[in-house]
């Protein structure tokens, strides 16, 4: 029971902090991700450049490239204290062109404070499958 309850916590705090980065992401609060962000961390972008947390808190000084994101699926996985955050967001650039991101996080619990580790970003223009087999799946 006690360890069920611990995994509720450490869920809605993982849900929490996940809802946070995108609010970083949005205000270019790179005070909120130095402060959560593990020493280091690495992020692949969806171009597959690599991050350091550095080259990454350079890069979100600069502000968003999006003009609105929101959350559309969140799942939390926790193993021990491990943690993997992955999720689904829909955005809108200034210009109207929208897209969708799939992102994974991966989070450590130490001293009893989760750290984002690692951060993966796929990103597609437009909603929808792609691929021939994809396509086919839809038509069936």
């Amino acid at each position: 029971m006690a360890t069920e309850m611990g995994l509720d916590t450490d869920k809605t705090t993982l849900e929490r902090l996940n809802q946070e980065y995108i609010d970083a992401f949005m205000n270019a609060d790179v005070d909120w991700y130095r402060e959560h962000l593990a020493e280091d961390f690495v992020c692949i972008e969806s171009d597959g450049s690599v991050l350091s947390k550095q080259e990454f808190l350079a890069s979100t000084v600069k502000g968003p490239d999006v003009a609105d994101y929101k959350l559309d699926h969140v799942d939390v996985r926790i193993y021990g204290n491990t943690a993997l955050v992955q999720a689904t967001g829909l955005w809108t650039r200034e210009d109207g062109s929208m897209g969708m991101s799939r992102y994974i996080d991966v989070y450590v619990k130490q001293r009893e404070q989760w750290k984002t580790v690692s951060a993966q970003i796929s990103r597609v223009l437009r909603r929808g499958p792609r691929g021939r087999y994809k396509r086919s799946q839809i038509n069936s």
